[in-house]
């Protein structure tokens, strides 16, 4: 019995260090964490100070070219995560490149209203580990309104007169 219990111990012993030595090649593989330069930027279009404060806060980490990119950003496989959903969040919506053409912005800020209507941003998993991203019930429906109106006024801006 005792035997086996050394053996047991030094195949856990080399389980160990195994892994962790899994775990120290893998930091060689992290992606690239990149922002890349801001085309046009957002806020300048008719956005009040809370209103820039709440999508800095809640949204800008993952939709836009100003991620700040945390300490474990860099520590694989979180590394793989967070960078995929930087990636993923900035095809779906740039605020660092906001498109030009009315249309399409409008369509944007309804989305944006849709997905904080349904709740889907910001993620639960993102606000577990930035606190300062919950939006309050009043902080989502200052969102909401300020969507709502940007989109109605760029609406009524395309159509022709």
């Amino acid at each position: 019995m005792l035997v086996r219990l050394i053996r047991m111990k030094k195949k856990l012993k080399w389980i160990f260090v195994a892994l962790v030595a899994v775990f120290g090649l893998l930091q060689f593989a992290n992606p690239a964490r990149t922002n890349p330069p801001v085309v046009n930027n957002l806020p300048g279009t008719n956005a009040s100070p809370p209103v820039v404060a709440l999508l800095h806060a809640a949204c800008y980490d993952c939709h836009s070219s100003e991620t700040k990119w945390p300490w474990y950003s860099h520590i694989a496989p979180m590394s793989w995560l967070i960078a995929q959903d930087v990636n993923e969040g900035r095809q779906h919506l740039n605020f660092s490149d906001w498109p030009q053409d009315t249309d399409r912005a409008a369509k944007k800020f309804d989305r944006i209203n849709e997905v904080l209507d349904y709740r889907q941003m910001p993620p639960k998993k993102y606000t577990a580990l930035h606190p300062e991203a919950r939006l309050s019930e009043a902080q989502r429906q200052e969102l909401l309104d300020w969507s709502a109106a940007q989109a109605e006024r760029l609406h009524t801006a395309a159509k022709p007169e």
